[in-house]
């Protein structure tokens, strides 16, 4: 088992690159990229960093030089051999050859594109433009070079044991959180923490450890990487990005409204089984429900990622109960901010009235509440989203406003169209 405090300590930036690999990303990532190689190659969009949590002041925090540094070698980066045989030849949920000849042609050619940044009041603007098949993939390396780099500038004036004593506690937490969740009985988890990691080395210390301390109740990780090289399933569908991306280009109120369903019925063609998992909470989960063509009840499952999810867990059952299908042989999906508790409740109130997995993210791989002075590790909130297509700007509603962005005179349409009435904040947590 690798010495963490030692190789932090020791660490340079030739040994330890924050990201090493363009499958050092999430697999919904690769699959939605397919899916927009394949349907939408031409569109121009724009990913932007946003940071949620306005008292981290990124830019004061944060070298510009490393910052850059680190960037400029995810453009260097290439599909090796061995990443471009695994996704060729690899089962991914059950199929093989789910990445298309096509597209691994380009994949393998891909170089990412450049990119933007500058200081403004103590944050980066960190922006991405180009054809949206390429800058889509600067969104999760671009979050995790952001969140090391604020774990490195925070670990750097600690000693060799103060940094062996706080790799131990947090390590002690982790293992304590797998003990608790293996007592759940039909527990299945995943890996969802990628995007907001404390850094790679950490979260592969703590897949391995959810290996031990779960057995088969860890199901697996969102991390390509680390899936290739602890020989685990690859587990994702589908995000926001796509049903935003398609809104924005719609030519007219109705084309609007069908732009989430037009997502899906594109998604279907390519996927089928557990890979058909619909995301409803773009523009509301219960307009989204309500508004939804028949044949969407027949899907596999839903993926509750804001809002109230208990609320939204029984409306969807209602819905399927409504639609003829049996709720006890759907898939639920809870991934958003879950911990422990969370994920004991949601077990306790659902288990045998509907099928369910848990995509457990930052809460896991960058758990160092308290454990540093001024709680100067605590986790964050930091996305980094589409905010234009093809010159038209972006917008997410969510069943919690303080996840919606967008103009606010565009998100005054959405919610007018869309039919979304009051909403109750949630504090958002991650």
């Amino acid at each position: 088992m690798m010495d963490l405090a030692t190789r932090v300590w020791n660490h340079t930036w030739k040994i330890d690159p924050i990201v090493r690999s363009l499958i050092d990303t999430d697999f919904y990532k690769l699959l939605m990229c397919q899916s927009v190689f394949r349907n939408r190659p031409d569109v121009n969009v724009t990913f932007q960093l946003i940071n949620r949590s306005h008292n981290v002041r990124l830019a004061e925090l944060i070298d510009e030089g490393e910052l850059r540094e680190q960037l400029d070698h995810v453009r260097s980066l290439s599909l090796t051999r061995g990443e471009s045989t695994w996704m060729r030849g690899n089962t991914f949920y059950g199929k093989r050859q789910m990445f298309s000849p096509e597209f691994m042609e380009w994949f393998e050619a891909l170089r990412l594109p450049p990119y933007h940044l500058e200081k403004k009041d103590g944050q980066f603007e960190l922006t991405f433009e180009g054809a949206w098949p390429e800058v889509m993939l600067w969104e999760i390396p671009a979050l995790a070079i952001i969140m090391e780099l604020r774990s490195r500038a925070v670990l750097k004036d600690m000693g060799k044991f103060e940094l062996q004593i706080l790799y131990a506690r947090a390590m002690t937490r982790v293992w304590e959180k797998g003990q608790r969740l293996r007592r759940i009985e039909g527990l299945r988890l995943a890996d969802f923490g990628t995007r907001r990691r404390h850094g790679y080395l950490w979260q592969d210390w703590c897949v391995q450890a959810m290996i031990e301390a779960l057995g088969d109740k860890f199901v697996g990780t969102s991390n390509c990487l680390i899936a290739k090289k602890r020989d685990l399933e690859a587990i994702g569908t589908n995000a926001h990005e796509l049903p935003m991306v398609y809104a924005a280009l719609a030519e007219s109120d109705e084309e609007l409204l069908q732009a989430p369903y037009t997502v899906l019925e594109e998604w279907q063609e390519e996927h089928e089984g557990n890979l058909r998992v619909i995301l409803p909470d773009t523009y509301g989960t219960k307009t989204f429900l309500d508004r939804a063509p028949d044949w969407l009840a027949a899907w596999t499952g839903i993926r509750i990622d804001s809002g109230d999810p208990v609320e939204n867990t029984e409306h969807a059952i209602r819905w399927w109960q409504a639609h003829g299908q049996d709720p006890r042989e759907k898939l639920i999906v809870f991934s958003d901010g879950l911990d422990v508790p969370e994920i004991e409740a949601l077990h306790a109130r659902f288990a045998g009235r509907v099928r369910l997995t848990y995509g457990w993210g930052t809460l896991l791989t960058n758990d160092f509440s308290g454990l540093v002075e001024g709680d100067a590790l605590a986790p964050f909130s930091l996305v980094c989203k589409a905010v234009e297509a093809d010159g038209r700007p972006t917008v997410k509603l969510s069943d919690n406003p303080e996840k919606a962005m967008g103009p606010k005179d565009q998100v005054e349409r959405y919610k007018r169209l869309f039919g979304v009435g009051e909403q109750v904040g949630r504090a958002v947590r991650v």
